[in-house]
């Protein structure tokens, strides 16, 4: 039976635009980690997110192969025996290495929806939790410093590090160094983070204004920086 690593390299990949192709920067190959450090919910997440995005299986005449193939992964048995073995993994609250939670982001991130899936992964992530009602009961500085607090602390039992810092007022999320751009260096995946934050302010009833990632390693910037904007 394929595994997901085989998979990475055997579909055709798409190049997004964003790539020089005539001046490729060399990225460092990420040590090998056998810690099992990160929930099996972000690989379910992940797939669940694949197989629901997927379009239906009918072949087109015109149909570019190289963009569709990796959307069709999402139905295919192999996405489907392993959605069953992360549903055991999450049952019994076990965790999982980094190296198969970036063999995922690399296969999501050859398909040209790979944002949209990365920030529904995020929201999936952080949904249907307590914490709500405070809209109109606490000011909103407050309720927004609570938020911060719970997707630190989110991200921190997710991932099993800490990933990002509080560095501002009202609202302002930095991280010098990514787990996300080791799979996918154009910081498409860094929209998990844009999805946790963004479910919890709406739970917390900050969400007036506009969440960005506005800064990104993947883009050359010093820092991933999350920020609120106001409407």
């Amino acid at each position: 039976m394929l595994q997901l690593s085989e998979i990475v390299h055997r579909v055709p990949f798409h190049l997004p635009l964003r790539f020089d192709l005539t001046a490729p920067t060399p990225q460092p190959v990420p040590p090998t980690d056998s810690r099992r450090r990160i929930h099996s919910q972000v690989a379910l997440s992940l797939l669940e997110a694949l197989r629901d995005q997927d379009l239906p299986e009918e072949i087109l005449d015109d149909e570019n192969v190289s963009i569709t193939m990796p959307r069709r992964l999402g139905l295919s048995g192999v996405v489907d025996t392993q959605i069953r073995r992360y549903r055991e993994e999450v049952r019994r609250r076990r965790r999982i290495p980094d190296a198969e939670v970036r063999d995922l982001i690399r296969l999501v991130v050859r398909r040209p929806d790979s944002e949209d899936v990365f920030l529904r992964v995020g929201e999936d992530l952080n949904r249907g939790e307590g914490g709500g009602g405070w809209a109109g009961v606490l000011p909103q500085g407050l309720q927004r410093r609570i938020a911060l607090r719970r997707i630190r602390r989110k991200l921190r039992w997710l991932f099993g590090r800490r990933l990002v810092q509080a560095t501002g007022i009202p609202f302002v999320l930095r991280a010098t160094e990514s787990l996300f751009i080791d799979g996918d260096p154009g910081g498409d995946a860094c929209q998990i983070v844009t999805g946790i934050a963004r479910a919890e302010l709406q739970r917390m009833g900050g969400a007036s204004g506009r969440l960005t990632h506005r800064a990104c390693l993947g883009k050359g910037d010093d820092a991933c920086v999350w920020e609120l904007a106001e409407d």
